[in-house]
């Protein structure tokens, strides 16, 4: 192989350019420290200004109007800066301020300044007006102090007035409860007594300030991370206490009620039934746990029924995880698990039921419960796509009720009470199926009917609900709701799906697009992966003194420039030595580092005695040099 080829694979060669304080004339004879005054700042060498000189920088600078000398007793550089110093990052002093020196000017922090401002103070020169001791004496220090980049309410007291605790307001806690707040009021679904608060989550966080320009690369959009955040806030809720729930229930454990189990009590047939959610055990997710209070089981094969509807997996069917019974609630109960869908609400809550008026135009006005032809279409075009899987499983329904019915996103329905009916109702033998299968046509008619309507009530006055629906929607939707609740042995899962014709394409279309976007939210975040990876290695060179028993590992070699620039990324400061927490320039630089760039920076060591100009790519060369070093052990 040629040497050029070779050459394609050899490390590349460090072009780094060292730059530090040159040895004393007299190295036998050490001399005392000099003043920082009598050291010429190092922005005075690189950009011929230093725009710190009115505000506090400590550090020798020469007269304006005369040349640049360098300080009497401060040693002249051996070299020449190299061109690419020029665009070093401006130098902060972070020593403290003699007495002697004037005040810092009290500012904003960094990320909060215009970038305008910025670019003039740096072009300008010496030609750049200052400004005034009276303009900056009235910034008020009580503005500084009260700013917070978490909270919704900085800025928000602009009086110049300082604050009796020395200008030191007390900051904002955001998950702190508010005052008056009363559990009892707040959510009268639990016990007076009871002492479990929600915490509730800031959703708009992400961290501030945030990166607009690199929004649309980096982050997913609002509404999908603020419900992903909702369900995940919903999942890991903690349970209530004082309300008799049993600790553990056949491998699951941490219940929480999901309806009223005090009060107005929902019936499911017969029986009182309420919902639960449940964390297991065995595998740490969580479910929903359907119970039938007072339930006896008088047969074994009842659970049949339960066993056949576990293996059907369909995207509009909440999926049946097992059944048992049990008496943990001191009486004989009938639980059936199904699979658990945070955040969700029935049809009836979404569409029937009434909503509370709201002001519009400066009135209180009703809310119409009317819903969108295009959204009917697709609620039967997914039910129909249950119904058929069921069907051809040979099983029934039984039951297609809006209460049991959930909506888990957008437009997004599932059948929710899946072969409960078929164990409290079983019989042996057991109906013919063909003749279930037809009364679950029925009830999905009648449930047409009820969402057209807006209302629980329609089969007292069928002809006129069937009306109502041709008033207010197409004759195509009619038809169909007259095909399902009219009585007769010729209707069948086929003949609906002939009569909903294209509306099908129109569902596969909008299902296809849904996967669009969700794979280009994915897309987003695919990157921030890449991030991650690049932060682990940091995390495995830095401060690791243990390594080869030698304690000053991570300051040597390649790991020294590593961990400069991990200084220079995460822990610059502004001119009041305050910590600037700036996402974009951590993103920026995590970008270029990842991918190898040939741009140059500047980094300085933390007792501003030296500095390395290095690219990108060989910032780059060194941590893969580490992290192999690490790898090999």
């Amino acid at each position: 192989m040629a040497h050029g080829e070779m050459s394609f694979f050899s490390k590349p060669s460090s072009s780094a350019v060292k730059i530090s304080a040159p040895p004393s004339e007299e190295p036998s004879s050490p001399r005392p420290k000099k003043d920082n005054t009598q050291r010429q700042c190092r922005n005075i060498l690189i950009y011929g200004h230093c725009k710190f000189q009115d505000k506090g920088c400590i550090y020798y600078h020469p007269p304006r109007d005369a040349p640049s000398p360098a300080p009497p007793d401060s040693p002249t550089p051996s070299a020449a800066l190299p061109a690419q110093a020029v665009n070093a990052p401006v130098f902060v002093p972070k020593a403290p301020v003699n007495p002697g020196s004037p005040t810092p000017v009290e500012a904003a922090p960094s990320f909060i300044q215009k970038q305008s401002s910025i670019s003039s103070d740096s072009s300008s020169g010496q030609s750049s007006s200052q400004p005034s001791e009276q303009q900056i004496d009235s910034v008020p220090d009580s503005v500084h102090d009260q700013y917070d980049p978490y909270s919704h309410y900085s800025y928000t007291n602009q009086s110049t007035e300082a604050p009796d605790d020395a200008g030191q307001a007390p900051s904002m806690n955001p998950y702190e409860l508010p005052s008056g707040y009363d559990a009892a009021a707040l959510d009268p679904f639990y016990a007076p007594s009871m002492t479990y608060h929600t915490q509730p989550l800031n959703y708009h966080l992400y961290t501030l300030p945030r990166p607009e320009a690199l929004e649309h690369r980096f982050f997913i959009s609002d509404d999908i991370r603020e419900e992903l955040q909702r369900r995940s806030e919903t999942i890991r809720a903690a349970p209530p206490t004082g309300i008799g729930l049993p600790e553990e229930l056949q491998g699951y454990h941490s219940l929480i009620p999901l309806e009223p189990i005090a009060g107005e009590r929902r019936k499911f047939g017969h029986w009182f039934s309420t919902l639960y959610r449940a964390t297991n055990s065995s595998d740490g997710l969580t479910y929903v746990l359907r119970r039938v209070e007072n339930f006896r089981l008088t047969q074994q094969a009842a659970f049949s029924a339960i066993e056949a509807w576990s293996r059907v997996r369909h995207p509009n069917i909440v999926s049946v995880h097992e059944a048992f019974t049990t008496r943990a609630f001191n009486d004989s109960s009938l639980v059936v698990v199904y699979e658990d869908h945070p955040n969700s609400q029935t049809l009836l809550e979404a569409h029937i039921k009434p909503k509370p008026p709201q002001y519009q135009n400066g009135r209180l006005q009703a809310q119409s419960n009317r819903i969108s032809e295009r959204t009917l279409w697709s609620y039967i075009t997914q039910i129909t796509s249950a119904l058929k899987a069921a069907h051809e499983a040979g099983l029934a329904v039984r039951l297609l009720d809006a209460s049991k019915i959930i909506v888990t996103g957008k437009n997004r329905v599932r059948l929710a009470v899946c072969g409960i009916v078929d164990v409290l109702t079983y019989t042996d033998p057991a109906p013919p199926i063909a003749e279930v299968q037809r009364d679950d046509l029925t009830l999905l008619g009648i449930l047409i009917l009820q969402l057209c309507n807006g209302s629980q009530s329609v089969t007292g006055n069928l002809q006129k609900s069937i009306d109502n629906v041709g008033k207010h929607y197409s004759a195509d939707l009619q038809n169909v709701a007259i095909f399902l609740v009219k009585p007769g042995a010729h209707k069948s899962i086929r003949g609906l799906l002939d009569m909903l014709g294209g509306r099908l394409l129109a569902e596969f279309d909008e299902a296809q697009n849904a996967v669009d976007r969700l794979e280009g939210e994915l897309m987003t975040e695919l990157e921030n992966a890449r991030l991650v990876r690049l932060l682990c290695k940091f995390g495995f060179i830095n401060e690791r003194p243990e390594q080869n028993h030698d304690p000053r590992w991570s300051e040597t070699g390649d790991r020294y420039i590593v961990k400069l620039f991990r200084d220079y990324v995460f822990h610059q400061v502004d001119e009041r030595g305050r910590p600037v927490v700036n996402l974009t320039h951590v993103l920026s630089c995590l970008n270029k580092l990842d991918a190898g760039t040939d741009e140059r920076l500047m980094l300085i060591s933390r007792d501003q005695q030296s500095c390395l100009v290095v690219s990108y790519r060989e910032v780059k060369a060194c941590i893969e040099s580490a992290f192999s070093e690490l790898a090999r052990g």
